[in-house]
């Protein structure tokens, strides 16, 4: 490979890794904290267990005792973003839009615990969507683009001086046949 075009693959490589600097950083950081975000409850409170594994409540019921907790926020089905059902350990988790959990037994109704989640604003900045929805798209997709690149350009630059050693062998073992 020419001087020129290793010149440029490390220009592409420099610049890219400004461009995407921090973009790249916040995916970085916020992809560390989704990774352990079951180890820690401050991230998303862990689950707890109902009395039993049937569902005997309904949803106009989860709307009712869901509506008990001040600090959730929730009066109508708009004030939740989503319902997780865990049939295996009888309990359903409510979840606000304001990402207030309440993790309510699905046989008794009992609220087993009310706690904050921050997993869900992580997982917004992790893919860009926390900053404004075409962040996600204009930002953090072609940060992912240069990543790669950067990617393959990094590997490049790394096995290029072996490549080259190993054809600078070859000539030199070529020039010493014809010699002898």
């Amino acid at each position: 490979m020419s001087w020129h075009a290793r010149r440029d693959n490390r220009k592409i490589h420099r610049w890219g890794a400004i461009i995407i600097a921090l973009p790249f950083l916040i995916v970085l950081i916020t992809g560390l904290f989704l990774q352990v975000k079951k180890e820690f409850a401050w991230i998303q409170p862990p689950t707890q267990e109902g009395i039993s594994t049937d569902l005997e409540i309904t949803f106009d019921e989860i709307l009712s005792i869901s509506s008990t907790i001040d600090k959730a926020g929730i009066t109508k089905w708009s004030d939740i973003d989503r319902l997780d059902v865990r049939p295996d350990k009888g309990v359903v988790k409510v979840r606000g839009v304001n990402n207030w959990e309440i993790q309510i037994d699905t046989k008794t109704g009992d609220v087993l615990q009310v706690e904050f989640r921050r997993s869900g604003i992580i997982e917004a900045l992790h893919d860009g969507s926390w900053f404004h929805d075409s962040a996600k798209l204009w930002i953090f997709l072609p940060s992912g683009i240069i990543v790669t690149i950067l990617w393959i350009t990094g590997i490049y630059m790394f096995f290029i001086p072996y490549l080259q050693k190993r054809k600078n062998r070859r000539r030199m073992d070529e020039l010493k046949s014809k010699h002898e």
